[in-house]
């Protein structure tokens, strides 16, 4: 259901105020005995929660404006050395640029029969046949 007008100017009000009978007052309605119907009606609800969520959206950054933050910080030719380095270390980070990549080849045989896949072991198990490797040799 839509809100009526009165009953989104109640929840602008309160919103602002946290004071449901001060939003009731300025939004047309009689306050004695509204301010409970008002706020149990599922549709002003449904509509404050909804506004809340989008004001919290709005206060936390993501990811893409984080990352528009830290390009117009490495471009700012006003900003620190430092400043700008960091951020520059921030987009490499998020971009995956430090990972270590170790390049493991050749076969592992459990017995005679039986050949182990190295392509589908984890990073952790990965490490554990190369310290494993390592100490055989």
């Amino acid at each position: 259901m839509k809100l009526t007008e009165k009953q989104q100017k109640f929840v602008d009000y309160y919103l602002a105020s946290g004071n449901a009978e001060d939003a009731a007052k300025k939004a047309g309605y009689n306050a004695r005995g509204n301010t409970t119907k008002l706020l149990q009606n599922t549709t002003i609800q449904n509509a404050i929660k909804e506004r809340n969520e989008q004001i919290e959206n709005n206060r936390i950054a993501d990811m893409k404006e984080v990352k528009e933050f830290w390009s117009n910080t490495l471009r700012d030719n006003q900003a620190d050395l430092k400043d700008r380095l960091k951020a520059s270390e921030y987009i490499a980070k998020t971009n995956a640029a430090f990972i270590e990549k170790k390049e493991i080849s050749g076969e592992m045989t459990q017995n005679v029969n039986s050949k182990v896949d190295l392509s589908k072991l984890s990073v952790e198990e990965l490490k554990k046949v190369e310290s494993i490797l390592s100490k055989a040799q």
